[in-house]
Formats: C-alpha cells, structure tokens, sequence
C-alpha cells in the first residue's frame, strides 16, 4: 500500500504526517523513516524533522522503496516523457540489473495506457545522478532528438554540491577525455572534447554549491573536471571526495531546456532540487531562483 500527500502548509515532515489522516502513530512513522519508506519528493529521508512547503509531494510505502520507485513525471504528450529520475536508479539495464531501471518503469507506464505503447532512450543519466531524464514514445520522435541533440538542446543545468571552497565565481574547464579499461574516465590531452561551465550559488566551510552548465554530454564529464579542479563532487569515491555527508552523489541534473524538433517550440523541463541537497547547503529560494 502507498500513501501520497501533496503538501499544503510549510512544517517539519514528522510534525506534518501526525497532523493528516494517517493509519501510523509517531513511532511507527519513525520506524518508516529508518527504513527509507518515506519520500518527499522522489527523494527518500530518514530526516524526521526535514523542512516542507507546499507543493512537494510526499510518499509513504509499506515496504523499502527499491523495488517500489514510483515515477514522478514532469511533462508528457504524445511525443515525450520527461520524469525526475531518483538517485540509484539505472537509466537502462546492466548485467547487475535488469529490472529496476528508468526504461523499465518508463515503459510500464506507457503499456499501462495501452500494451502496444514502447518507450525509447532519448539521453542517460549515471545512476548516481538524480534529475531530468526524457524518453521518446516512438523511434521515429527518438531519432528526431538524437540526431540533432546538440542543436535541440538549448541548455543543460545541473546542480553540485562540491568539497572544499570554490575560489573563482565562475569559470570554463575544457578538456579532453578518455576512459582506462576500469571504466574509470579522465582528462588528457587527445580524445572526446569536454566543456563544463560552473559558477558558484554558495560558499559554506566544507563545500560549495555550483551551478554547472555543460557544452558537450560525455560520460562522467562533470565528475571528472570538478576532480580535476581539486573540487570533487561529494559523495564521489571514484573521483576522490573524501566526505559523503549526505550518503549519495550530490549532483543533480536540475533543467534541460530544448527546441523542440516537431514544433519548433522551446520548452523548459525542471526537477526541484533534492531535499537533502537543500538541508546540507541551506541554500535559499532566492539562491535557487538565481540558478
């Protein structure tokens, strides 16, 4: 059984689930938020006294929500899906897993509304990332986006939480990238250009907020150059961060905006950002408006 409320007033999450008409006592929503049965926002917590507004959506499951995702969708039409994939969730399928992937529940969806609908990979996101993920509901509206992807997309913004305190306000990393048989990508002087924009949102003691912009998509390109620049993203044991203090990858594919290639129209997609990202930096309304 699941159980899902739209907020409507600003509280700390425990104060707010004793206040609706729920069948749990407070100790039994304690023991759901220590076994991540609780989300708000697609995003699970165990934080008892984790901040809401209205708006946010909270979502309560009996069981572990790893075999029990749901899919928050951001946009659809005949042509698209755009959901906000959660953090550990695979884009496709691997040899470790097969079933538990944003295709798989992407195209349970769509078969849902009639068994012949298919669903097809637009773009990916590394399962640590969390954000905007979109799928084509044909292959002829797939091959539209893919074949003209960079000039499709007009912008592509992620959020990073990074360790250590960011000097410049902003700047451009530009580099080449290669992969080493241990699946382990890094700069170099030949091979895949990359070029990652960021600017600091906010400065705390310990980390750094970023908004990143990116002129290529290859893959791990934003962990890498903010390894190289001596910033890890925290959480990112494979590129070196030494804190994971929110125990995930604190990167989050926040806004892809694009032209759409059938219409022309220019359409903003946008996955609010996770609350623990906002608990950690303490970042502001104002701040995220700025992004």
């Amino acid at each position: 059984m699941k159980h899902t409320l739209i907020v409507q007033s600003h509280d700390t999450l425990l104060n707010y689930l004793l206040s609706q008409d729920l069948p749990f006592s407070r100790s039994k929503i304690k023991s759901l938020l220590a076994h991540e049965c609780i989300s708000i926002d697609n995003e699970v917590t165990t934080q008892f006294d984790d901040p809401i507004k209205p708006g946010q959506v909270i979502t309560i499951v009996k069981h572990n929500q790893q075999r029990d995702t749901p899919l928050t969708i951001i946009y659809e039409d005949k042509d698209i899906l755009v959901i906000d994939k959660p953090y550990k969730l695979l884009t496709v399928a691997n040899r470790k897993e097969q079933e538990m992937t944003a295709y798989r529940l992407a195209s349970d969806y769509v078969k849902k509304q009639d068994s012949k609908n298919r669903i097809f990979v637009v773009h990916r996101l590394d399962q640590d990332t969390s954000g905007v993920l979109m799928f084509a509901k044909s292959e002829a509206v797939q091959k539209l986006y893919q074949d003209n992807w960079n000039e499709t997309v007009l912008d592509r913004t992620y959020v990073a939480i990074v360790e250590g305190v960011v000097e410049k306000d902003k700047d451009t990393i530009h580099s080449f990238l290669r992969e080493n048989k241990t699946t382990h990508m890094y700069s170099t002087t030949t091979g895949l250009e990359a070029i990652t924009h960021y600017e600091v949102i906010r400065r705390a003691k310990e980390f750094s907020v970023l908004k990143i912009n990116l002129d290529t998509g290859r893959k791990n390109q934003i962990r890498v150059h903010m390894h190289d620049i001596k910033h890890p993203i925290i959480g990112d044991r494979k590129y070196n961060a030494t804190s994971s203090p929110i125990k995930r990858l604190g990167l989050h594919a926040y806004r892809i905006q694009l032209r759409n290639p059938k219409t022309k129209k220019v359409q903003t997609f946008i996955a609010p950002i996770p609350p623990k990202f906002v608990r950690l930096t303490k970042i502001t309304d104002q701040q995220i408006k700025s992004i």
